[in-house]
């Protein structure tokens, strides 16, 4: 069986920030490595992590490195919204999570642009 990237590194923009996504050193990580980073940085778990990766994949992001910066751009807004909460962990409830992924490819997947920075608001 072989797979196609129908959605590829193309997705996201380059910037100049020197911290982006795009060129972050922790991308490169083995995989348990880079979900220890995340663990840390996004307070996420190891069930949601998988699934968000998971999510990213059947919606036809196949390439690891692009898929990861799809995950740290979505953990990024999920952080900045939950910021107040601080809870030991990102939780979402039931079908939550499917919903907060759909609207996040919605609002910034349609346009081919994932967002590398913090949108202003």
């Amino acid at each position: 069986m072989t797979t196609q990237n129908s959605n590829d590194v193309r997705l996201f923009v380059e910037t100049k920030k020197e911290n982006s996504f795009g060129t972050s050193k922790y991308l490169n990580l083995p995989d348990l490595q880079f979900f220890n980073w995340c663990n840390r940085q996004y307070r996420v778990n190891r069930g949601v992590y998988n699934t968000i990766d998971q999510w990213f994949y059947e919606y036809g992001i196949v390439n690891v490195h692009a898929r990861r910066i799809q995950i740290l751009a979505f953990l990024d807004i999920v952080k900045d919204e939950m910021l107040e909460e601080q809870p030991k962990f990102i939780r979402f409830g039931h079908g939550g999570l499917s919903k907060r992924l759909n609207e996040f490819m919605n609002d910034y997947g349609q346009s081919n642009v994932i967002p590398l920075k913090k949108p202003s608001k």
